[in-house]
């Protein structure tokens, strides 16, 4: 049972964040901590990507220039990675090597910009309704609303 836990322990912290901050989305009606929510959400979601993505045994996909001895640069770069050998589909032995895929980590990184510019963009738009409403309650900008839109008159 623990090694289980321990094994999906990114998994366990991927949810907990993600209730957490869903919770904090719903329960709560100040624009500041709903953004927080938001943001905590999101990096659940990162962690989410970043676990999946990752291959357990796996060699980065490196290549690497091969020097000749006088340090002119051969014409076809080499894949190096470490492994023993391993058995093909034929039965030979042959050097195969598990190589992990850096897509998943580059497209967090490209989702960690675009959620810190979101972020960014919600701060200033409770900025502007702070200036607007004097007030960062949603329930209070309802009400501001409700009463304007029925009263026809600025409260």
């Amino acid at each position: 049972m623990f090694d289980l836990i321990f094994t999906h322990f990114n998994y366990a912290v991927v949810i907990v964040l993600m209730m957490v901050g869903l919770y904090v989305i719903f329960a709560t009606q100040n624009l500041i901590k709903k953004l927080v929510g938001l943001s905590v959400f999101q990096t659940s979601v990162f962690l989410l990507y970043i676990t999946i993505g990752k291959v357990s045994g796996g060699q980065p996909p490196i290549l690497v220039e091969s020097h000749g001895g006088d340090h002119a640069l051969l014409s076809e770069p080499v894949l190096v990675a470490s492994a023993a050998p391993v058995a093909t589909h034929s039965g030979a032995y042959g050097p195969e090597v598990l190589y992990s895929n850096p897509l998943p980590h580059v497209l967090i990184l490209t989702a960690i910009v675009v959620g810190v510019a979101t972020l960014a963009i919600g701060l200033a738009l409770v900025v502007r309704i702070r200036e607007v409403y004097s007030t960062i309650e949603k329930d209070e900008i309802d009400a501001l609303d409700y009463h304007f839109n029925l009263e026809g008159i600025d409260g």
